[in-house]
């Protein structure tokens, strides 16, 4: 059994020299790793590997993509680029899990933090406004993020309402957001708060808040909790 692993370890080591997300980097991937079970499981390939992990069947079409080191991008991550868009920039050591989609056109970009975590079935669709994710922030599934609007002018049919924004989307360090967050355009997020599960952000939350609903608003800062109630499930559990 050691030596069938020593020369598994060998292979994928070889193979992941060549591991990225052109045609023959992701070949270098999917034989690297074959053998290694899927989903979270392979989150500790791209921390072994400075080139990271980007999983066969993520879909990446975009000229801006920076990524840094030990980065993590799972099944069918979808990263898509629309004229004029900006660059979408991952920090070391970000995961993208299974369906993330991340999409960015004219006047958008979206950058993300060191270490910082996206569950799966995450949107980020970055228009006429940039999206900016710190460091360490915890996204749980199925959240979203619009730094845009559609317009509402009587007599012109929504389809060719113009797109506008009360400006970029900040999600400052160390953040909490659980289970179906929405945020919407012209929204800060101050470092350590937490977000509750479903919460629809349409303005500014202090650092360090809980804040929960639709809209959200903040129901405590963390430095008041009790032991009790820092206890109780907010958010979706982060995995």
């Amino acid at each position: 059994m050691g030596f069938v692993h020593q020369i598994r370890q060998r292979w994928t080591d070889l193979l992941m020299r060549r591991a990225g997300y052109d045609r023959l980097g992701r070949l270098a991937t999917w034989l690297a790793t074959c053998y290694i079970r899927p989903y979270k499981a392979r989150v500790g390939v791209a921390h072994r590997y400075p080139r990271g992990y980007i999983a066969p069947s993520a879909e990446i079409a975009h000229t801006q993509l920076r990524l840094g080191r030990h980065v993590f991008i799972g099944d069918r991550v979808v990263i898509f680029q629309r004229h004029k868009a900006g660059p979408v920039e991952l920090g070391d050591y970000v995961e993208l899990h299974r369906d993330v989609i991340i999409e960015n056109g004219a006047g958008g970009s979206l950058q993300i933090g060191e270490r910082t975590g996206v569950q799966p079935r995450c949107q980020f669709s970055a228009y006429v406004a940039p999206i900016s994710i710190g460091r360490r922030v915890q996204i749980a599934p199925a959240c979203a993020f619009y730094p845009y609007d559609h317009g509402m002018a009587p007599g012109v049919p929504m389809l060719e309402q113009p797109l506008t924004s009360r400006g970029p989307i900040v999600i400052e360090d160390d953040v909490w957001l659980g289970y179906g967050v929405v945020v919407l355009s012209g929204v800060r997020i101050g470092a350590g708060a937490v977000i509750g599960a479903g919460a629809v952000v349409t303005r500014d939350l202090p650092a360090g808040a809980v804040a929960v609903g639709a809209p959200a608003r903040v129901v405590k800062m963390r430095d008041e909790l009790t032991s009790h109630e820092a206890a109780v499930a907010f958010v979706a559990p982060h995995q």
